[in-house]
């Protein structure tokens, strides 16, 4: 029999999921994150935004999806998180608009601003989507400054359940090192997947070397960071759930969670291992261009392995360092059984349209784009 505990994990499992899978997507901000760091020539600089141009709404509309699936599973989540620290997630959308503007108008008759200037905000979502997307994604370790009191729902004059407890609303998680340190982890680590995705994608003979050099930096930047993140999950305290729902401070809880999870533990170590060999085999083989398809799917899994680890064994998945009784679990934050039941359902068309898109992705993707290519169509 399907429990409402096993609903809740599941849909855990489906945010985890969707979670890798925008990571993994995110080589689009890498790639342009490159357009002036690998693009020496203007033929160089085209062919990187008309290749990840092909691809940027599929990162985009996984973002959204991704949030949907807090509103419709954790809706306690999406509304202290989304409403309370707000000032992050409007600048993550504001860097995805700067983005899609770029594309936009950045070719187009008229553009009086240059598509340098364009170029240089898609850069800017390269490089700062990726960093604040990964500083929130860090908060669930450390926590944010948030109470909660559900009996508020009742209150006709102001019917709040969560209060953030500064005026900073989200900005103040830069402050924890740990957070900083989780952002410019995932920010090289998209730059890196960007650099594969290009290698694999365009067909320039001297871009690739250029490319090659760049995600040899950007894979060193992003190991690391890596192994502080590591450092930090091995040793800092984590937020333990009870059987009562109180929570407490354990030391190395999540350590302690990838020994007590060997499923996970061993997830994580297959993504590690698939994104390395992506690098490696791209780096020692000189001819070898399909590392992103080893590296993507790494990513996706070792994301999904970190999801797991901060959400599941009686976790607090979004802790309250304001009030530990605060903190959101899937236990006390997660939708109706009838709603987490009623979506479940509807789950099982995910893999239909995954394999949708991979077959469209495929049918796009049959020949590397070339500059010969590249003057016989639209231009972003």
């Amino acid at each position: 029999m399907i429990t409402y505990d096993f609903l809740q994990h599941y849909w855990w499992f489906l945010i985890a999921l969707l979670g890798g899978l925008l990571v993994f997507l995110l080589f689009v901000q890498g790639g342009n994150a490159l357009i002036f760091l690998a693009g020496r020539e203007e033929d160089e600089r085209q062919l990187i935004v008309n290749s990840t141009g092909r691809k940027w709404e599929l990162t985009f509309t996984t973002l959204v999806t991704f949030g949907g699936a807090f509103f419709a599973s954790f809706p306690l989540f999406y509304s202290t998180s989304f409403g309370g620290a707000y000032w992050v997630w409007i600048l993550i959308l504001i860097t995805f608009v700067f983005q899609a503007v770029s594309y936009e108008f950045q070719s187009k008759a008229g553009n009086l601003l240059g598509k340098n200037t364009f170029r240089i905000f898609l850069t800017l979502n390269g490089c700062l989507a990726p960093l604040l997307i990964g500083t929130a994604v860090g908060t669930f370790f450390t926590g944010s400054d948030f109470t909660i009191n559900k009996s508020a729902v009742g209150d006709i004059a102001s019917p709040v359940i969560s209060r953030w407890g500064n005026a900073w609303h989200g900005l103040e998680a830069v402050a924890n090192p740990f957070n900083v340190e989780f952002g410019l982890m995932v920010m090289f680590l998209a730059i890196t997947l960007g650099a594969l995705y290009l290698i694999n994608n365009v067909d320039h003979a001297k871009l690739a070397v250029q490319l090659r050099r760049s995600l040899g930096v950007s894979f060193g930047l992003f190991l690391l960071f890596f192994l502080v993140i590591c450092y930090h999950l091995i040793t800092m305290e984590g937020f333990a759930v009870d059987a009562s729902g109180t929570v407490t401070l354990e030391e190395g809880k999540y350590f302690t969670n990838l020994m007590e999870m060997p499923a996970v533990l061993a997830l994580l170590l297959v993504g590690a291992v698939l994104l390395v060999a992506g690098v490696a085999m791209t780096l020692l083989g000189k001819e070898f261009k399909r590392g992103i398809w080893l590296a993507g799917p790494g990513t996706t899994l070792a994301v999904m392995a970190l999801f797991m680890v901060v959400g599941y064994n009686h976790t607090a998945y979004y802790p309250s360092t304001a009030d530990l009784a605060s903190s959101l679990t899937l236990a006390n934050s997660s939708s109706s059984d009838f709603t987490l039941r009623t979506m479940a359902v509807v789950s099982l068309i995910i893999p239909f349209v995954v394999a949708y898109i991979a077959y469209f992705w495929r049918q796009m993707d049959k020949r590397s784009l070339t500059t010969e290519e590249l003057n016989q169509s639209e231009k972003y």
